[in-house]
């Protein structure tokens, strides 16, 4: 076909020139288009020579070989350069054709246009032909119907579907539901507005392989031709789904990185871990990890014992093992091999066999209707040792996984088993300081004269850990108690140690009977010297330092035959007293520095207590774990003590219950120690003055005699007699003024001599020829305990003696 019916072709009819030939080369037709052209009007071109029209002489052994393969073809194409009127060269791309004109003659049909149209005309068919044949970019065209005209190979080698399929249907006759709605959107849009789209991302999942990911990214335009009439729309696609699968796993590690560890609790980073993998790369992931892992232990250097599952996401009941429950492998599993050799397993093609698991027929059919079919088996290993296993998998119409899912899956798991091995060490280090820190406080003394006691202690769960909380009953001589109550900064093994050593020296402190003010200066100036000790060898660690440093405490004695409770703080929140008719007090005893810091003395605070009071001491932690609202804080306390009369077990849950969220764990540790005075009945107490006179020995011992019999102690007659004879004799020996003797019943028999000399007796060893020296050493064979106490007014020495049995 010499003429194109397109009106854009060079070649198209009344737009090309054209010339007829005879046999011989005489031009015997010439149109307008060819006058127009070449300069040459029909007059002057017809009947002679074309060569002689057309050709210079230099163009004609071209021109010769252009004949010669015409005249062979039956026919020519292509550019020949040929003369204008006025002598200049003319380009034109041309098509000849010979055509047989009745019987044997024969005519040469040529037709002509300017080379560079020609040229571009033939560079714009290669284009479209090859859009359609060659490129590796689709491209599908649509009618204004929104159905598709036509497809190219691209979209075909891509989908795998003949490029005829489509045509004539719309994306939702071969597209999944969800993925065909967008696709005619798009299409629709730019019919109706014109509005090209430029890079647009889209799922084109297929309908006859739905389970086949593809994304692909979609430019549009609206086809138009040049009167404006709307032709469709064309779109270019590009199969992105491999840059968009690494992009996705780039994000997924990212993701990772933030959602993963994030605590330091085993469980709740193995939860992490397992729905952070179903978000983003499979249908179910299970973690299973060493039993001793869980508890915080160390695992085991080869992989042994069982395996317990911690983390399972979607939570799927058709899955095997759930939650807790211990996991089976069987050696040819992928998951035994995994763990043996360290390394990760995929299976990219998996059928349900019974290697899986160690699982009964049951399991096995109940699991099957998961449809799974792909797996991967990443190693938890962390500092060279194995924690557990990863599993992933793939169900009905996913993908299977490829080499990239497992390189990623191994990423994720490299990076979550360094987070849950943290989370063990610090389980590890937090049980250690836990245990600890339970070692060295006391049980709840419920059994002592001066006070009933009930206590609750809360340590500090997660990532601060264990603080240095700590609280202490201690009984002293006299019947009486003291109550203690301090906080070491810090958290961690380190100041459940600091606090053992505080709690020790108060205790020692206390054995010596001094005021609380005394004890306060002493552990103070104590403090300081521990903390010069460790800056010495802290090798650049200060934290221990710290932790010692800036300590605070209080300490309390109440003697239950006077009523009298004196105090003294450093730095520690003041108590609170709640009488027995249900009013609370805070008091407000003279603060102190914390311990360590000095600068200000310490003062000790007196004040007589009803019997049946309540003495609460505590520390910051119990205030701050709700809100950090102090004052809202200690309405509520006082509330609960409001109630003095309730068992004081009850009075610690109520209040830790009113202080404390349900179920949050506090940031810091949280010590409650509340007391119940008691005072000791006038009939078991006994106290004579004697006067500093050789008498006074022999009158000790008759009114402790007299005593012992009224309590229907006899059985102690004798050595209570010889122990207050010993005692007085001493102090009138050694003392001046008034010597006064106690008798104390309680669940022991105290016995006390008091004078005014500060001088302290001393046990020794008399040789055998000494005449005297044996006192004391007699006191301490025939009694339990003795001692010696401090006041202002002088000393008391003292005794105890267990009561008969009944």
């Amino acid at each position: 076909m010499l003429f194109s019916e397109s009106p854009e072709d060079p070649f198209a009819l009344g737009h090309a020139a054209s010339a007829v030939f005879d046999d011989h080369g005489t031009v015997v037709g010439w149109s307008a288009r060819a006058e127009e052209l070449l300069g040459y009007t029909a007059k002057e071109a017809i009947g002679r020579a074309w060569r002689d029209v057309l050709l210079d002489a230099r163009d004609r052994p071209a021109a010769r070989s252009v004949v010669v393969d015409a005249v062979r073809t039956g026919g020519w194409f292509g550019v020949l350069p040929v003369r204008h009127r006025d002598g200049r060269r003319v380009e034109l791309g041309v098509r000849a054709r010979a055509v047989t004109r009745g019987g044997d003659g024969r005519e040469w049909i040529l037709v002509g246009a300017p080379a560079e149209e020609v040229i571009a005309w033939q560079r714009d068919r290669a284009l479209l032909d090859g859009l359609y044949r060659r490129s590796p970019i689709g491209l599908v065209t649509y009618g204004p119907d929104r159905r598709v005209l036509r497809v190219n190979r691209a979209v075909e080698k891509a989908s795998g579907v003949p490029a005829e399929a489509p045509v004539g249907r719309h994306p939702r006759e071969f597209m999944v539901d969800e993925d065909a709605g967008p696709a005619d959107e798009r299409v629709r849009h730019v019919l109706e507005t014109g509005e090209p789209l430029v890079f647009t991302e889209q799922s084109a999942r297929a309908r006859h392989d739905p389970g086949r990911e593809r994304i692909v990214s979609v430019s549009a335009f609206r086809m138009e031709d040049p009167s404006g009439r709307v032709l469709g729309v064309a779109e270019t696609i590009e199969d992105v789904t491999d840059r968009y699968r690494a992009q996705r796993r780039l994000a997924l590690l990212n993701e990772a990185s933030t959602r993963v560890g994030n605590s330091l609790d085993v469980m709740r980073t193995a939860r992490e871990l397992a729905e952070v993998a179903v978000d983003g790369l499979a249908d179910h992931c299970s973690v299973d990890l060493l039993k001793p892992v869980t508890l915080g232990d160390e695992p085991p250097s080869g992989v042994s014992g069982p395996l317990l599952r911690v983390a399972l996401a979607p939570p799927e009941r058709r899955i095997p093992f759930h939650e807790g429950e211990v996991v089976p492998l069987l050696p040819e599993s992928a998951q035994a091999r995994c763990l043996a050799e360290r390394r990760t397993i995929l299976d990219r093609q998996l059928s349900l066999r019974p290697e899986w698991y160690a699982m009964d027929r049951r399991r096995i059919e109940v699991a099957a209707g998961l449809g799974v079919h792909s797996l991967i088996a990443v190693p938890l290993v962390a500092r060279g040792r194995v924690l557990g296993v990863v599993s992933l998998w793939r169900s009905r119409h996913s993908e299977p996984f490829e080499d990239d899912d497992a390189a990623v899956a191994q990423e994720i798991s490299s990076r979550a088993a360094v987070c849950i091995d943290n989370a063990r060490r610090f389980t590890q280090q937090q049980s250690a300081a836990l245990t600890l820190q339970r070692s060295l406080l006391p049980s709840a003394a419920t059994d002592l004269p001066a006070v009933e006691v009930a206590c609750r202690y809360l340590p500090a769960s997660g990532e601060p850990g264990i603080g240095g909380d700590w609280f202490d009953v201690i009984p002293l001589s006299g019947a009486r108690v003291a109550l203690v109550v301090g906080d070491v900064v810090g958290h961690g093994i380190h100041a459940a140690a600091s606090m053992g050593r505080l709690r020790a020296a108060v205790r020692t402190l206390a054995s010596l009977d001094l005021e609380p003010d005394e004890v306060m200066a002493r552990l103070d100036d104590l403090v300081s010297l521990l903390a010069t000790e460790l800056e010495a060898n802290a090798d650049g660690n200060g934290s221990a330092v710290e932790q010692v440093l800036g300590a605070t405490c209080l300490y309390a004695v109440y003697d239950p035959v006077s009523r009298h409770c004196s105090l003294a703080r450093a730095g520690h929140p003041a108590p609170l007293v709640a009488t027995p008719d249900g009013e609370v007090t805070v008091l407000d005893p003279p603060a102190g520095p914390p311990l360590g810091l000095g600068g200000l003395p310490f003062e000790t605070y007196d004040l007589d207590l009803p019997e049946g009071s309540l003495l609460a001491l505590y520390t910051n932690g119990l205030l701050e774990a709700r809100s950090g609202d102090i004052d809202a804080a200690l309405d509520n306390l006082s509330a609960c003590l409001a109630r003095s009369t309730d068992p004081l077990d009850h009075t610690c849950h109520a209040a830790i219950d009113a202080l404390l969220p349900v179920g949050h764990v506090p940031a810091d540790d949280i010590a409650l120690l509340i007391a119940r005075t008691r005072v000791l009945p006038p009939e078991n107490v006994a106290s004579w003055q004697l006067p500093l006179e050789a008498t006074a020995a022999a009158r000790a011992r008759e009114l402790a005699t007299a005593k012992l019999t009224e309590w229907g102690l006899e059985e102690l007659a004798f050595t209570t007699e010889l122990v207050a004879s010993e005692l007085v004799t001493n102090a009138y020996r050694y003392a001046q003024g008034p010597v006064t003797l106690r008798l104390i019943r309680t669940q022991c028999l105290i016995c006390e001599v008091s004078d005014t000399s500060h001088t302290s007796p001393h046990l020794r060893r008399a040789r055998s020829t000494d005449e005297g020296g044996r006192g004391l050493f007699l006191v301490a064979q025939l009694t339990e305990r003795w001692g010696t106490r401090y006041t202002h007014a002088g000393k008391t020495v003292w005794t105890e003696q267990s009561l008969p049995t009944a």
